[in-house]
């Protein structure tokens, strides 16, 4: 029920996601390098998001987000 295993293929099709049985030796390191890659990416989009947070109005549940903003734990000292 689980087929003949790995059968001869053609040597000359190229494919972008590998081919047949790709299993490249490397793949641990290239996935840690991703996921550092996004979640450097998603620190730097939220401390800009922080910094350029701004309420007019004081929200009447807490916001995660204001934990961590300078500007609006400035404007709560100020108040």
């Amino acid at each position: 029920m689980g087929g003949d295993g790995r059968y001869p293929y053609p040597k000359q099709v190229w494919s972008p996601a590998g081919g047949w049985w790709v299993r490249p030796s490397n793949w641990k390191s290239n996935t840690f390098i991703v996921a550092a890659g996004i979640a450097g990416i998603c620190y730097m989009v939220g401390n800009l998001s922080a910094s350029k947070e701004h309420r007019y109005i004081e929200p009447a549940k807490a916001i995660p987000s204001a934990m961590w903003s300078k500007r609006v734990q400035a404007e709560k000292k100020d108040s």
